[in-house]
């Protein structure tokens, strides 16, 4: 989730998860930054609303590369009039050729009202089968809890996010439980 720099501090951050159902999706992430073994940063915002607040992205990896990436995407949306789908093609195409973007390093997840997508730097735009996906650091632990709560309780978008998340965070040294959501529908 992060780049070798100076010295051999790893940086890592993030879990992000996003649940759809009955017409909700939540999109949440802790707010945990860490250089090697040190927490920098506990009350980090990874997750933002775009396009007039109908599409809300969250960013894992590195910080200063996930925000190029969201001004990036972002004109993407501006420039396909809201389509996600089409503006996250557009963007993963982009960002897999471009000399300068293809060096970033970081995961998006977006979502609007319809769609649920993961964005790669490898050109993979990828709609999740089960209206749930998780990347960073404790995705892995977060999407194994959206999914089963998703299958065993009638819990509505938001607060499976969120406790998928607090499960992570229990889990995963690089996930911490200040969660933020942002929610469409």
């Amino acid at each position: 989730m992060g780049r070798q720099r100076g010295g051999g501090n790893r940086f890592r951050a993030t879990t992000i998860v996003a649940v759809a159902r009955d017409g909700r999706v939540a999109v949440s992430g802790d707010g945990q930054v860490t250089i090697g073994d040190a927490v920098v940063k506990r009350t980090a915002r990874k997750v933002r609303r775009m396009a007039d607040g109908k599409v809300v992205a969250g960013f894992a990896g590195s910080v200063a590369d996930a925000l190029a990436l969201f001004e990036k995407f972002e004109s993407r949306l501006e420039q396909y009039r809201g389509s996600l789908p089409r503006a996250a093609m557009e963007f993963a195409k982009e960002w897999r050729t471009d000399k300068f973007l293809r060096r970033l390093e970081a995961l998006l997840v977006v979502a609007d009202a319809d769609h649920l997508l993961v964005i790669t730097g490898n050109g993979e735009v990828i709609e999740p089968d089960e209206k749930v996906a998780a990347i960073g650091s404790g995705g892995p632990i977060a999407l194994a809890a959206a999914r089963a709560l998703l299958k065993h309780t009638s819990l509505p978008a938001e607060e499976i996010s969120r406790e998928a998340l607090n499960i992570a965070s229990s889990i995963c040294i690089y996930t911490n439980d200040e969660i933020a959501t942002e929610t469409i529908g």
